[in-house]
């Protein structure tokens, strides 16, 4: 079948069923009806000479050839929407749009009261959805446009990612203000191994930055209290003798005692991530202006 003989109508609607895993969702994100969507996925089926998705009870599954083809379709449909929209201008005071974010808890404390005051005064027609989406599906979700932008950690892989660094954290010890330690000027390393610990890890299990680093000079630290979230870790801290490592921008918020590690960790650095295909898209460009500014300040941006 030649490319020219498949009516590329129909290549949107791929997108919505492949995004939403369902024909009624897709029918609503096309603005369509549901009779019209099945009637696109039968030609498309007829055309590719493949079922392109299978119904399950978790929704339509894509099929092998649909999961190899949906990469390039992504592509080229954002592609083509921004060479449509790459002249256009970009009005934030009239613009009524959601602004999609993938990001954890912490970034949300971080950002979404500064991005929601900002966009009072300068966007309010913008309205925004924050939820986190796992590192390794974020590019499917970029490239899919059912995402707008990721606050997370490098991706040096994903070669489709345009990516800025926002900040980066460097880790202190948080402890409640009146801790038997809190009178200190400093913690060494062994009265910092001395403390039981909180760790903050969406994991089940396995190490973390710190354990990682502190592995590497043959020495380990006990956890007494495993967390997903960073949010409820300072305010388990506040109220027991257990030390929280976490980034300095959080540990800021708390009326806590805050000292320096006594031994080294990487840096945590935040990077705003978007899809290629973006790039020049007026309104991407405009919000991750904003982004970059509310992180870094004036002039930061490129």
């Amino acid at each position: 079948m030649q490319l020219q003989q498949i009516d590329m109508n129909l290549f949107p609607v791929l997108d919505a069923i492949y995004a939403t895993r369902n024909l009624t969702r897709a029918a609503e994100r096309l603005h369509i009806t549901q009779p019209a969507v099945s009637n696109a996925l039968a030609r498309l089926r007829r055309s590719l000479n493949d079922q392109l998705f299978i119904r399950t009870p978790a929704g339509m599954s894509p099929t092998p050839l649909t999961e190899s083809i949906m990469p390039r379709v992504q592509q080229a449909l954002a592609l083509l929407d921004s060479s449509v929209t790459e002249h256009q201008e970009f009005e934030p005071a009239s613009a009524a749009r959601t602004l999609r974010l993938s990001m954890n808890d912490m970034a949300e404390t971080l950002l979404l009261p500064r991005l929601l005051e900002h966009l009072q005064h300068r966007a309010p027609g913008i309205s925004v959805e924050s939820f986190y989406v796992p590192r390794d599906q974020l590019v499917k979700e970029l490239a899919a446009n059912s995402l707008d932008f990721g606050l997370d950690i490098p991706i040096v892989s994903a070669t489709q990612l345009e990516q800025q660094r926002l900040v980066a954290d460097r880790y202190l010890c948080m402890l409640r203000p009146d801790h038997p330690l809190a009178q200190a000027d400093s913690l060494n390393l062994e009265q910092y191994l001395a403390l039981e610990h909180i760790h903050v890890s969406s994991r089940r299990s396995g190490p973390g930055l710190a354990d990682i680093a502190l592995n590497k000079l043959g020495r380990r630290r006990k956890v007494k209290l495993r967390v997903q979230h960073y949010r409820v870790a300072p305010l388990v801290v506040m109220k027991t003798d257990l030390a929280l490592t976490v980034p300095a921008s959080l540990a800021r918020q708390y009326p806590a005692k805050l000292f320096e590690l006594p031994y080294q960790i990487p840096q945590m650095d935040w990077h705003l991530l978007w899809h290629r295909s973006q790039h020049e898209d007026p309104a991407n460009r405009w919000v991750r202006k904003q982004l970059v500014e509310l992180f870094c300040g004036p002039g930061a941006t490129n």
